[in-house]
């Protein structure tokens, strides 16, 4: 599948999207908006897809956030667009989108995210990130809060105040300093990355799909519910679970001292 804004392709079970405007740092402007559309799509028809690789081009760049060549203001006089239906219509789709897709996304983090390519790293499940990236949270720099999720996903991976610091300083956060502070879980040399990257896309993708899918879930909602709530989704996830064909298959492929097969029934 050819598209002309990013690269789309299949490793067995896993899908790999890397955005494709190297000349522009990977900068997001409506035709990759488009694309991502059209190949996210593609990967929620195909069940046989069990993984998502998320990526850039390149060495440089993630994603260097939104393309403001795409979007000049006048020079002189108040902006007319608006972009909170902008934000609206494209980028909170897409986090949505990448959210809740029904398998695991690992984020291949190969350069700097900056801006709105911060929300789409934040986006996935697991990151692994070279050890030449980082991340900028640099919406103030031009007059803007953060978007495209970032105010939802950083605080809870870093808390408040530091989320806050590197929003309003606009400082990198380098490579080690992602580990350390949990938003990355791997950092590996460069050239590494696509290899560390797949191997965790396969890793993940093995696993039981129901599980997988109701571990992300209580995850997510465990910050904003209380004890109670909390144990009475693990309750209900759980007998779901429990009543499973995968159930069964890990319990005995595990007294059998077998690796287990997993089929998502």
């Amino acid at each position: 599948m050819t598209y002309e804004t990013i690269t789309f392709e299949r490793i067995g079970e896993i899908a790999r999207i890397a955005l494709n405007r190297p000349e522009k740092r990977n900068a997001v402007n409506d035709a990759v908006h488009a694309d991502l559309r059209d190949s996210l799509s593609s990967i929620e028809r195909d069940r046989s897809v069990k993984a998502l690789i998320l990526t850039g081009t390149g060495d440089r760049a993630f994603c260097s956030g939104q393309d403001l060549s795409a979007r000049t203001p006048p020079k002189a006089g108040r902006p007319v667009r608006d972009l909170g239906a902008g934000l609206e219509k494209s980028y909170n789709a897409l986090i949505r989108r990448l959210r809740d897709l029904p398998m695991p996304v690992i984020t291949a983090l190969n350069g700097v995210a900056a801006g709105a390519g911060a929300g789409l790293a934040l986006a996935g499940d697991v990151m692994v990130a070279a050890r030449s990236a980082s991340m900028v949270i640099s919406f103030a720099r031009i007059g803007l809060v953060p978007d495209a999720g970032v105010t939802h996903h950083l605080p809870r991976l870093i808390g408040e105040g530091r989320a806050l610091a590197a929003a309003l300083t606009m400082d990198p956060i380098d490579a080690e300093r992602l580990l350390a502070w949990g938003i990355a879980w791997q950092v590996v040399d460069g050239p590494e990355l696509p290899a560390a990257s797949l191997a965790m896309a396969e890793r993940l993708a093995v696993l039981p799909p129901k599980a997988v899918l109701g571990t992300r879930r209580l995850m997510r909602s465990s910050l904003g519910n209380d004890l109670n709530t909390q144990l009475a989704m693990e309750r209900d996830l759980q007998r779901e679970c429990g009543f499973s064909q995968d159930y069964g298959e890990g319990v005995n492929a595990f007294l059998e001292k077998r690796k287990p097969r997993f089929t998502g029934q």
